[in-house]
């Protein structure tokens, strides 16, 4: 099994910053991509930041220079560091792993998705 788990959400005030740390654990033999996406309160999930395992990332239009997804590979674990915070960012932060894991005895398994129980991230204006 593999386990994800968020931290770093808080209460800040507008154009503060924050960093958000994912951690993936157990039973991984490779790590694909690794997701953040958002839950504000009525609303879907969003996709927010993407970083692949060649580093190469992807963001959402309203994050765009103001978000940084940052990757420790050897640690497996993703960072989301949150700079000029608006109220709009304001929502449930969620981590998304793509990875590979091992199944009984060690044998490789397919890629499948994994979810974390969410951070939450409160901006005041």
């Amino acid at each position: 099994q593999v386990q994800v788990v968020e931290s770093g959400g808080a209460l800040v005030q507008a154009g503060g910053s924050l960093r958000l740390s994912c951690v993936a654990s157990g039973s991984i033999r490779s790590i694909n991509g690794m997701d953040w996406y958002s839950q504000a309160p009525g609303k879907q999930r969003e996709f927010v930041a993407r970083i692949t395992s060649s580093g190469r990332t992807d963001y959402a239009d309203s994050v765009k220079g103001r978000f940084t997804i940052l990757r420790d590979s050897a640690k497996n674990t993703v960072y989301l560091k949150m700079a000029s915070l608006k109220s709009e960012d304001t929502a449930v932060y969620y981590c998304n792993v793509n990875a590979s894991p091992l199944g009984p005895h060690g044998s490789p398994l397919g890629p499948r998705s994994y979810w974390g129980q969410g951070t939450q991230v409160t901006v005041s204006s």
